[in-house]
């Protein structure tokens, strides 16, 4: 069981659990899993780390369908700093404790300012990182937001 099963169970959070044969040679991880669990990929969410203002210590978490692109100008008006951009891959590993493409937003080392696409609230269920590659869990958009302590806000575009 993954921190970020056990942070929605913990939660009292109901979830389902979506098992894949993860490809080694796969790097787009969220289209991977839409395609390997037959989902809209406009219900698969990506798990993206950006650093604020150039700070690579100063991390946030955006959350954004995998059939599209975090606008970083609006993470960064969303998370109220002028400047955001993509954090370092070994630095988010660190930061979150899991590995690039299993990143979760739920069970995070350190709870990290979170900011869910407002795309998601429109759905019955989103899918995200189980917290590692080959498993997404089946969330609704509400359950993820208050157990992330997100805010949500249009950050992703096509």
């Amino acid at each position: 069981m993954t921190p970020a099963v056990k942070a929605a169970k913990a939660a009292g959070i109901k979830v389902t659990l979506h098992e894949y044969q993860h490809d080694p040679e796969n790097t787009q991880y969220g289209l991977e899993a839409a395609e390997a669990l037959g989902l809209d990929p406009a219900k698969v969410f990506k798990t993206l780390l950006v650093a604020l203002n150039g700070d690579p210590r100063r991390l946030a978490v955006a959350v954004v369908p995998v059939n599209g692109q975090l606008d970083l100008k609006a993470m960064a008006v969303a998370c109220k700093v002028k400047k955001a951009e993509m954090a370092d891959p070994a630095l988010a590993q660190r930061a979150t404790g899991y590995i690039v493409g299993g990143i979760s937003p739920l069970g995070q080392k350190k709870r990290l300012p979170t900011v869910v696409d407002a795309s998601a609230v429109a759905l019955d269920v989103v899918y995200v990182s189980g917290g590692r590659r080959g498993l997404d869990i089946g969330i609704a958009p509400g359950d993820l937001v208050r157990a992330c302590q997100a805010t949500t806000g249009d950050i992703g575009r096509q």
